[in-house]
C-alpha cells in the first residue's frame, strides 16, 4: 500500500455505536475501542485498542473516543 489508511470514526448513532470508515469503505458499527481495533486488523492495520484514542491515523468526528452512546435529548 502506497500511503496510510484514512480512518474516520463518526459521531454516535441515534441507537448507539459509531460508524467506522477506512479509505471510503464502511467497515461496521463499533461499540467500543476493541471493535475498532478488530475492524482495522481485518483491513490490514494492526493497532492495539489502547493506542486508538491518540492515534494520528484516526479522525474522531463529533466527539472523542470516550463517547459511544447517543447524546441525550434536552
Amino acid at each position: 500500500m502506497a500511503g496510510q489508511l484514512r480512518v474516520i470514526v463518526y459521531p454516535p448513532s441515534p441507537t448507539g455505536g459509531r460508524r467506522v470508515r477506512v479509505d471510503g469503505e464502511i467497515l461496521g458499527l463499533a461499540h467500543n475501542l476493541s471493535d475498532i481495533a478488530e475492524f482495522l486488523r481485518r483491513a490490514g492495520l494492526d493497532i492495539d485498542a489502547a493506542e486508538l484514542p491518540h492515534s494520528p491515523l484516526i479522525d474522531w468526528r463529533g466527539s472523542g473516543p470516550q463517547y459511544w452512546r447517543p447524546e441525550p435529548d434536552s
